[in-house]
């Protein structure tokens, strides 16, 4: 990539090979703008400065392969606390489109994407950023100037080619909703890797989320001075950032957070978002050991090998306890959602729809040979339908062994996410300190666990019908991705449905960990759900 010694310059950008499989639906060039009234920071260092920013301009190609010159103006990296623990994590970038193909841009009042690079629980940083998109460059393919990577892919085993270095979203989305006329705003955050000179972890739980509600306040602290309408937030990220993702909308406003916040200095204002937007999440970790065996106890491993099935077993019960425990109804019609049940309806509401929509897109002759190559699915009537039994030996081996989450040697990224002071890595649920290897004194968890899980769990939040919500969910989640369980997401979905929110949810057929195939359609969904005008 070439870059220009000036203001204006042009990085070109072209997604389409990131964005996977062209998807219906397009971009809107056009952002409507009104008068806002502006609002007063908590502090005289939070207030956003309008006028601190370079015009740049790159080249986006849409999912239908149309490229658009978007001119835009750049705020490289802005502290969004007043005390910040660490400035490198906990700064924001922000990118403002005025025009798009030639054709002047307001974009005071359009929707702002929010969205995160995290992955694997790890840190994730902007404060190098020279462009939009930067965060989800990380790793690879990145403009110059844009940050490393805050680990390389080898300590990050999500990774993929669907993903940055440390298994976090890539840039598609923001580079989509630029070319549409939103705001785009990409948050730093610390994670679970940070140590300092003492030794001591400071990016381990809750951080993460305790950031993001921090720089969602100071975007919310600055309405009237930031571009866009920062009533219209929608949050996006993948795998861990996904979660994260899930997490803020579900928990907008809760008081667990208040002391974390006050601690940074953090804006006086609401960290509410308007609409969430999660891929492949990670998350509900108390639970996700019981939900991946569930899902994936008899897979085996890519050795050939399977897992210990005791241990398996286990799981599973804990799983079926918990699942009768939430009372959640399935989508459409489908009754009390439980253990015995949960594969009909993963079917029946996903899966069996995703290979269908897959084959009725392919020409005569590829769908017959793709039929042929996987005879374990029956065509009919323009319908897919097979067992749940052939859909797991389809998938394959599992990627995780047993617990997938907290690993009884320690050594899970969730293990490390629960640390603390010089502690790298901790148990978190009672059956992984009960059944640890590593020679602990104490068989319990610590005292501080079970607030922290609270704080990390987006379901402990719709659980309790959290008035502060988000009321607009799009969900994503492979068919391949054995990353985490399919009734995680599926869960936060039937708790979100069941609340009355618009939840839009599906599965992409055939797909793994990480995979965004419908790119232009989430930036449609943004302009449908936020009311935003397009040409």
């Amino acid at each position: 990539m070439k870059h220009r010694a000036v203001k204006r310059r042009s990085v070109v950008l072209g997604i389409g090979a990131t964005a996977g499989v062209a998807a219906v639906g397009g971009i809107a060039l056009n952002a409507q703008a009104s008068d806002t009234d502006s609002g007063s920071s908590s502090s005289d260092t939070l207030v956003f400065d309008k006028d601190a920013y370079t015009e740049l301009t790159t080249t986006v190609t849409d999912t239908e392969g149309t490229e658009h010159s978007v001119t835009y103006h750049f705020w490289k990296a802005i502290t969004y606390v007043a005390e910040p623990v660490d400035e490198k994590y906990q700064s924001l970038i922000v990118s403002v489109p005025v025009e798009i193909d030639g054709k002047t841009v307001d974009a005071s009042n359009a929707p702002i994407l929010f969205a995160n690079s995290i992955g694997g629980y790890m840190p994730s940083s902007v404060a190098d950023a020279t462009g939009v998109g930067a965060g989800g460059m990380s790793g690879g393919g990145a403009p110059s100037g844009a940050p490393s990577a805050s680990a390389s892919a080898s300590t990050a085993p999500n990774a993929n080619g669907n993903t940055n270095a440390t298994g976090g979203a890539t840039a598609s989305n923001q580079l989509l909703a630029l070319a549409a006329g939103y705001v785009v705003i990409e948050p730093g955050a610390r994670g679970r890797s940070l140590k300092n000179s003492s030794g001591e972890y400071y990016g381990t739980a809750p951080t993460v989320i305790v950031d993001l509600k921090a720089a969602v306040r100071y975007i919310r602290s600055n309405k009237g001075r930031i571009p866009g309408n920062v009533d219209r937030i929608v949050s996006a990220g993948t795998s861990a950032g996904g979660a994260v993702s899930a997490l803020l909308g579900a928990s907008g406003d809760s008081k667990l957070y208040d002391k974390d916040l006050k601690a940074l200095g953090a804006a006086d204002a609401s960290d509410a978002i308007f609409a969430t937007g999660a891929w492949c999440p990670i998350t509900d970790l108390e639970h996700a050991d019981g939900a991946y065996e569930w899902n994936w106890g008899t897979n085996e491993l890519s050795t050939g090998k399977q897992v210990d099935q005791t241990v398996s077993k286990e799981l599973q019960a804990q799983f079926a306890e918990y699942q009768a425990s939430l009372k959640l109804k399935g989508l459409g019609r489908f009754g009390t959602l439980t253990a015995r049940n949960y594969d009909e309806y993963l079917l029946k509401q996903y899966m069996e729809p995703s290979a269908t929509a897959y084959l009725a897109a392919l020409s005569a002759s590829d769908r017959a040979t793709y039929l042929a190559e996987n005879a374990f699915i029956t065509w009919s009537g323009g319908k897919a339908t097979f067992s749940w039994a052939d859909f797991l030996t389809h998938v394959g081996a599992r990627k995780k062994s047993v617990p997938a989450f907290d690993a009884f040697d320690l050594s899970a990224g969730e293990n490390n996410e629960f640390g603390a002071g010089t502690t790298e890595s901790r148990h978190f649920t009672a059956y992984g300190a009960r059944n640890d290897s590593t020679g602990l004194a104490s068989k319990r968890v610590a005292s501080d666990i079970p607030e922290k899980l609270n704080q990390m769990n987006p379901m402990y939040h719709l659980e309790r019908r959290n008035p502060g919500r988000s009321k607009h969910w799009w969900i994503r989640l492979g068919t391949k991705d054995t990353d985490t369980s399919h009734v995680v997401s599926a869960n936060i979905a039937a708790a979100a449905n069941g609340l009355g929110d618009d939840v839009d949810h599906l599965y992409y057929w055939d797909q793994g960990h990480g995979a965004n195939t419908d790119p232009g359609d989430f930036i449609t969904w943004i302009a449908k759900v936020t009311g935003q005008k397009k040409r």
